[in-house]
């Protein structure tokens, strides 16, 4: 199974997880102050491990920017605790 799926479950704690994840490494790599609002869609793709694509929205912290929606790309391996994100854009 090489396709993309679609998630139906938005708020799955998983999903919101490595939503939270994203969001986080892209932080710490450019010191940014992101902050997750919400998961607005997902897919998941199986490929030793999990592609997780989602659109989330994300607004600044300090300056209480108005929110923004970024597309995210996270593998996750949980069996062996791997995760990365791969991709972590703002989209208009």
């Amino acid at each position: 199974m090489d396709g993309w799926q679609p998630i139906s479950n938005l708020k799955d704690p998983k999903v919101v997880e490595i939503a939270e994840f994203a969001v986080k490494q892209h932080n710490m790599k450019i010191n940014d102050m992101l902050r997750l609002v919400s998961v607005i869609k997902g897919e998941s793709q199986i490929v030793n491990g999990v592609n997780y694509k989602l659109v989330i929205s994300a607004a600044e912290v300090l300056t209480k920017m108005t929110e923004s929606n970024y597309r995210v790309v996270v593998w996750d391996k949980p069996w062996t605790k791997e995760r990365n994100l791969t991709s972590f854009e703002k989209i208009a």
